[in-house]
């Protein structure tokens, strides 16, 4: 300490000593750069002196510094010694002359009662009188003291006093008569006691962090205040009226509310709600069971009256009632627990409970034939959630055996019948991807049934053919789908967006190119082929078909028909499309044979004749028989199929040719008064055509039903055919006398002159691709009596490797190896066995059968 005014420092000191090399000391930095704007710059300028007394700087400096000299010696030691200045004196401001404990009670007491006016202020909302930094400062005071313990019970007084006293008779005195209102007031409460807290919490964060924190005595004062709201507003009651149990009450009133559409429902209370009660930890035990229990009356009412309803409005109903709750357990932030246990108990409730009008046979019939695709949807959907989806499969079988029954069974629509079946497939397969989502079960229930009334001898006894006219038809449908293409079906059966994806993700062709469509539609005909076990039957007319298709020239796609012949082949093996190949061989043969007899007739000399010969030449065992029809040629016609037949015989000695008139076809030319036409017909046809030109010049020139019977060789059902599709049909190039659509042997028939149709070429052989009746009766008879060779070669081969077998085994063994051609009744192996008895192919000893060799 020195006085006012003294120097610090001790010495003698002359403004003429020699100047330090230190340079002087400068006041601030302003000062300084004032002052260097005095001096000028250069390498050769001394530096200036601060020792004039008249300079501004100096004068300031010398007031700052006092008397201090302005040259100080640093090289003498300091010392305290100061002999001119005299004793010193020592100032003591503040000075306690008390004792400093009753100060400190004092202040401890002040600070309580501010922290307790400070709790007293908070609970009244309103802002307390000290700063809040004092107030804390106040409680780190009083924690550092020791009084932390007596400060937190005394916190925790206050704040149950607070809440038993003042905040439960305000929510009682505000709430309304409802459960509701009770529990809008609790909640509106509890955001006034949260927010309390906070600032209480604030206040008192360091009796929090220095004590609570490591105290397992008393918890901290956030869980303190949700311990006593919880105690206080939902654990005691008060006055007979328990808050809590009616605010849960409340609770299930919103969900009420909101499941009956009521305008009362108040979502964000009902949410708000909920997370105050997962705050207060009071969720699972006191508002998941009450709340479970009153849904569960909610669904058995919900049920009962639905029930009485439709299976349709039944399942959208419950549909529309689980999409609900589960919305509303999500959005309202109720537990995963509750959300489980309360859709459980739906799905027992509504499914389970009612499974027996949920799987009902005609409720899901009436569903089926509807096409209600989404509500089978929702009701295997609804199904799953309780695993018991599997047992619909009993109901889908049983529609689709019944369905596929009445279809197979309908004498009046015969030719339809794989059409229709096709597209009660397609309807399934629907259901099956859009439905039951592509469950892997269903498609196997599918086809079991398909099998079974496809099959079934009971169904097909309506017919005369029985189990064989199925496969007819299948023959017959994919020989349309081969002559007339795609435009033969209906929209119905053709691929939708949905196929055309999966077919591009499969790595198919897509079916929106019309050939890759043709070739699905041609495998959901085999679909049904796969079914049927008479394969035999199918064999039979698929070959007399295609046959018809070759020989005229009638196939909409040659690559179809190849890949139907090589998806035949991997079906059913080579054996079954041996002779089906030949025929495709026959084909290539005979175009190659024309070319050859042709350039024969250009190196013999032939003159060109106007007609143009294409002759077919056909293996007889690869392709169907057909009768031998007579027929009387032209003369210009005969003499060319002569030319031919004498070439050939002479190429390919030892063969013989046997001409088929009833499937040759040809182009004939015409005039009529409105302009010539070419006529596609058969060779029928033609050959009564060129008679009218014998009569020609004749003006009302007739031909009678007799004449062209003699002039023609035809006669009976073939003659009638072809003159009823000539005078008759849509395309008339002839006129009958008396008009009518039936021939008689008393008509009489003209050209019609006054033919006209807007096309150059007119088909009107449309008759030979027709099957007659007594063809379809022949075609059945061949296959029943190839069945009985293929029964009795069976027989032969299994007791030749067998020796003996009793009758059981070996008729159940000629079934199980004709099967795959078709079905042979026990009674018919037993006809057979006995043929062959008496061919000495067996002997019968006893109840056994022993090979002979």
């Amino acid at each position: 300490m020195h006085s006012p005014g003294g120097s610090p420092l001790d010495g003698t000191s002359s403004s003429f000593t020699t100047p330090s090399k230190r340079k002087p000391a400068v006041a601030t930095g302003t000062h300084s750069r004032q002052h260097s704007d005095h001096l000028s710059s250069g390498p050769d300028q001394k530096r200036a002196k601060l020792n004039n007394p008249s300079d501004p700087v100096h004068l300031r400096m010398s007031k700052v510094l006092g008397k201090r000299p302005e040259l100080v010696d640093l090289t003498k030691p300091p010392t305290a010694f100061q002999p001119h200045k005299g004793a010193k004196k020592l100032v003591i401001k503040n000075l306690r002359t008390t004792s400093r404990v009753s100060d400190l009670d004092k202040y401890y007491d002040v600070t309580k009662q501010e922290l307790l006016d400070a709790l007293q202020a908070i609970f009244e909302q309103k802002q307390p009188r000290q700063p809040l930094e004092r107030l804390y400062r106040g409680v780190e005071d009083l924690c550092r003291h020791g009084d932390e313990r007596e400060l937190y019970k005394k916190l925790q007084e206050r704040c149950e006093f607070y809440l038993r006293n003042n905040l439960h008779r305000s929510i009682m005195a505000e709430a309304g008569p409802s459960n509701v209102d009770v529990l809008r007031s609790t909640y509106k409460h509890w955001v006034i006691w949260n927010a309390q807290s906070t600032r209480i919490r604030s206040i008192f964060s360091y009796l929090n962090q220095s004590f609570l924190l490591r105290s397992k005595e008393f918890p901290q004062i956030n869980d303190m205040a949700i311990m006593l709201f919880r105690r206080t507003v939902f654990t005691t009651s008060h006055s007979g009226i328990n808050t809590g149990a009616k605010s849960l009450a409340g609770m299930c009133d919103l969900v009420d509310y909101d499941r009956r559409g009521d305008t009362q429902f108040d979502p964000a209370l009902l949410r708000d709600s909920i997370s105050m009660l997962n705050v207060l930890t009071i969720y699972g035990k006191s508002f998941e069971p009450r709340f479970l229990e009153t849904s569960r009356l909610y669904f058995e009412e919900f049920a009962e009256e639905q029930s009485a309803t439709s299976l349709k409005n039944y399942i959208s109903s419950c549909e529309r009632l689980l999409a609900r709750e589960d919305y509303r357990c999500n959005a309202y932030n109720f537990e995963s627990t509750t959300k489980r246990q309360l859709m459980d108990d739906a799905h027992t409730i509504l499914i389970e409970r009612y499974s027996d009008k949920l799987l009902d046979s005609g409720s899901i019939t009436r569903l089926l034939d509807e096409k209600a695709v989404e509500s089978m949807k929702a009701l295997y959907d609804l199904l799953r959630l309780s695993g018991i989806q599997k047992r619909l499969r009993q109901p889908w079988e049983e529609y689709i055996k019944a369905a596929g029954s009445e279809i197979v069974k309908d004498t009046s629509r015969a030719d339809e019948m794989v059409l229709r079946l096709l597209e009660f497939r397609r309807v399934l397969d629907i259901m099956i991807r859009d439905a039951f989502n592509r469950d892997d079960e269903f498609t196997y229930s599918m086809r079991q049934a398909f099998g079974s009334f496809i099959n079934d001898r009971k169904i097909l006894s309506a017919w005369k053919n029985g189990a064989s006219k199925v496969g007819e038809m299948i023959a017959k449908y994919i020989d349309m789908l081969l002559r007339g293409g795609l435009k033969t079906l209906p929209k119905s059966l053709l691929s939708d967006i949905k196929d055309r994806v999966d077919a591009e993700q499969s790595g198919q062709a897509s079916t929106a190119d019309e050939d890759a469509e043709l070739d699905r539609q041609l495998d959901q005909a085999l679909e049904l082929f796969r079914f049927i076990e008479g394969k035999d039957v199918f064999e039979a007319f698929y070959k007399q078909d295609l046959a018809r298709r070759l020989l005229m020239g009638r196939s909409a796609s040659a690559d179809a028909e190849r890949s139907m012949l090589a998806k035949l082949k991997n079906e059913c093996g080579s054996n079954f499309t041996h002779n089906l190949e030949q025929m495709f061989k026959d084909q290539q043969i005979a175009r190659d044979e024309m070319v050859s007899y042709k350039s024969w007739c250009e190196g013999n000399g032939h003159a060109k004749s106007n007609m143009d010969l294409n002759v077919n030449i056909l293996s007889a065992a690869a392709w169907p028989t057909y009768p031998d029809t007579q027929l009387s040629l032209p003369d210009d016609v005969a003499a060319q199929i002569e030319r031919f037949e004498a070439y050939y015989i002479n190429k390919h000695t030892g063969r013989r040719l046997k001409w088929k008139h009833s499937l040759a076809h040809c182009v004939v030319k015409a005039r009529f008064n409105k302009g010539p036409k070419e006529l596609l017909v058969s060779a029928f046809q033609a050959v009564v055509l060129t008679l009218f030109n014998q009569i020609e010049d004749k003006p009302d020139g007739f031909l009678t039903y007799q004449q062209i019977s003699e002039n023609t060789g035809l006669s009976g059902p073939d003659l009638d055919r072809t003159l009823q599709s000539l005078a008759c049909g849509k395309v008339r190039v002839l006129t009958k006398h008396p008009k009518g659509r039936d021939v008689n042997p008393t008509d009489t028939f003209t050209v019609n002159k006054a033919f006209a149709d807007p096309k150059y070429r007119v088909k009107i052989n449309q008759i030979q691709l027709k099957e007659t009746k007594e063809e379809n009766e022949e075609t059945h008879e061949r296959v029943v009596q190839d069945r009985q060779f293929e029964c009795q070669a069976a027989i032969v081969r299994i007791m030749k490797s067998r020796k003996t077998m009793t009758h059981a085994n070996l008729v159940a063994e000629v079934i199980n190896q004709t099967k795959s051609r078709g079905a042979i009744e026990p009674a018919e192996i037993k006809k057979n066995i006995e043929k062959l008895i008496e061919k000495d192919y067996l002997e019968r000893e006893g109840g056994s059968y022993t090979y002979l060799a």
